[in-house]
């Protein structure tokens, strides 16, 4: 299998927009509205936002984002990988590059907020599988029984 590609990217580009767009239908089904947290395409062109998109035989199958949450900390946003490209190793290779690109900008502690529902057992078992462990919530987001909140500390080199 060739390996995964990441690129950054604009949200705007047809594949990301559609990409993003099968996204936000998903979580529409799997959350209350009110319990939706995944960026839109403007929120992920937003400032202090970096989004990636990643490739395997020319095909977009991925994308992630962080944004930066200021005093050395940032969140992990609108990882997705497509569901026919689930179990290929691709959402470990975009969550490594995210961590990558956070510990390259200074950031110590990268927080992410995922479902609570059976639907996100394989993101939170990933994510709990780079280190990261279940949390408060953060920045703004408020107690919610449909999330899950989770936090890595990133190894600063001395």
């Amino acid at each position: 299998m060739a390996p995964l590609t990441i690129r950054a990217a604009h949200p705007s580009e047809p594949e990301a927009a559609a990409l993003i767009a099968r996204h936000l239908g998903q979580m529409s089904g799997q959350s209350p509205p009110e319990s939706q947290h995944a960026l839109d395409g403007s929120g992920l062109a937003a400032p202090g936002v970096a989004f990636f998109l990643g490739q395997r035989d020319g095909q977009t199958i991925a994308m992630g984002a962080i944004k930066d949450l200021g005093d050395g900390t940032a969140e992990l946003k609108s990882m997705h990988t497509l569901s026919e490209a689930r179990g290929t190793g691709a959402g470990r290779a975009m969550l490594a590059h995210l961590l990558a690109v956070a510990l390259r900008e200074g950031h110590h502690t990268v927080y992410l907020e995922t479902g609570a529902t059976e639907d996100f057992a394989a993101a939170r078992a990933l994510y709990a599988a780079q280190g990261f462990t279940e949390t408060a919530p953060f920045a703004d987001y408020k107690p919610d029984p449909w999330s899950v909140f989770m936090r890595l500390e990133l190894a600063q080199d001395a």
